[in-house]
């Protein structure tokens, strides 16, 4: 590829320092290279000021991550004198496909790593990164995600690992303790066994790869690892046969067979008692489900070693936005050590700052797995069109109990050096 995008993954040196929301679409359909020559062209370091009122689009994990942006930014609002205003996105990568070809993009948004490529090729994003006042406080791999052509375009608003979810009440009903904890593959699927009744299955998963991806990564899998396509892999193969085969016993089920919108619900309702989720679950846990106790651990480790995935999101800015001085105000102020604590007690992302990091893990004894699991995360790809990948594997992997794990990966290989060429 002739444009040089961040891809670093964790097995590769993607390291979180200090211990240390699914994928978006980058719209289009396919499998194409986009155009190099498009360059970011209309993106500017200068910064444009206005009277205007400022727009704010998100996505959001439920009423908690709605409420707590919505409060910090009329927090900000009522500081600075400048009117803002929160939406929340049905379907984000499409609205914001729709406000961009308009003319008409909200100020600053939500936006995923694999999202950025496109936008920042089209000249849609405002590539303010370096601008910001704490920008030497972020993670360097998280500001990594968001660097294209060593132009840092966006803040990196927070991010999350994968972790297991332990039913507190089930397992002990089970007869387990703190002893039978997982650490390794065999061990969790005994105690997925052990787990599994005619009330509820040992393991709700989602049938996607933001998910199971995690056990592809810890038999030395992935999608892409060193800058290469490795999704048909015997590792990435060994760690979806691994999933199959309780799915196919029983003990692990997909939250959709469960009758469940997402593992959390599944969780909560008690119709599983583990699930691999993310730390924004202990929102939806105190809002949905404030009854159920639960513990947090990390994954068991694979043939290859402990594995997870790590998700994280920017604050975009428009190209067109006509009060990008205002913007930047609100995304420092939006991702201010004392804010980012204040969003991860309301709804779980754990801060992009390092400096929070202790207050954090002091504020979160019991979900320092989450950290513990930054140190070898890796990141789904960000390549220009990888969306699309995902997206096509996703849709393959439903059929995973039924399916071949080498031929579904396998277009999973052609679709990744298609776009790598």
């Amino acid at each position: 590829m002739t444009r040089h995008i961040s891809r670093r993954f964790a097995g590769t040196g993607a390291l979180l320092v200090a211990g240390a929301l699914t994928l978006t679409a980058c719209g289009g359909s396919g499998f194409e290279e986009p155009a190099d020559d498009a360059g970011g062209a209309g993106a500017t370091t200068e910064l444009t000021s206005s009277d205007d009122p400022l727009s704010v689009l998100i996505a959001s994990s439920g009423d908690a991550e709605t409420d707590a942006v919505t409060d910090a930014v009329a927090a900000w609002s009522a500081d600075s004198g400048v009117e803002a205003d929160v939406q929340v996105a049905s379907d984000l990568p499409q609205q914001l496909s729709q406000g961009f070809a308009a003319g008409s993009p909200p100020d600053l948004f939500y936006l995923s790593p694999d999202a950025i490529a496109g936008y920042a090729d089209n000249g849609s994003l405002q590539p303010y990164g370096d601008l910001v006042a704490n920008k030497d406080d972020f993670y360097p791999s998280l500001v990594e995600n968001f660097t294209i052509d060593d132009t840092f375009y966006c803040a990196p608003k927070d991010f999350s690992t994968l972790a297991l979810v332990i039913n507190t009440e089930l397992w002990q009903d089970a007869g387990l303790t703190d002893a039978d904890l997982p650490t390794t593959w065999d061990e969790l699927a005994a105690v997925a066994e052990t787990l599994t009744t005619d009330d509820h299955v040992g393991l709700a998963l989602s049938n996607e790869y933001q998910r199971l991806g995690v056990f592809m990564a810890e038999a030395g899998g992935g999608l892409v690892v060193d800058d290469q396509p490795v999704a048909d892999s015997a590792g990435s193969v060994e760690g979806l046969e691994y999933v199959q085969a309780h799915l196919k016993d029983g003990t692990f089920a997909y939250a959709a067979d469960l009758g469940a919108g997402w593992p959390g619900e599944a969780f909560g309702k008690a119709q599983a008692a583990m699930t691999v989720e993310g730390n924004w679950i202990t929102g939806a846990m105190t809002n949905d489900f404030p009854d159920v106790d639960y513990q947090v651990a990390e994954l068991p480790a694979g043939p290859a070693g402990p594995g997870t995935l790590q998700f994280t999101n920017c604050w975009g800015m428009a190209t067109d936005s006509p009060n990008q001085e205002a913007a930047l105000s609100l995304v420092e102020h939006l991702t201010s050590t004392e804010q980012q604590l204040a969003f991860s007690a309301a709804f779980g992302p754990m801060p992009s700052s390092q400096s929070a990091s202790g207050d954090w893990t002091s504020a979160n004894p019991d979900l320092a797995a989450f950290l513990d699991g930054a140190e070898y995360a890796q990141f789904p790809p960000t390549w220009a069109g990888a969306t699309d990948v995902i997206t096509d594997l996703n849709s393959q992997l439903e059929s995973l109990e039924t399916g071949d794990p080498q031929e579904i990966l396998g277009g999973a290989q052609s679709n990744l050096e298609a776009i790598a060429e």
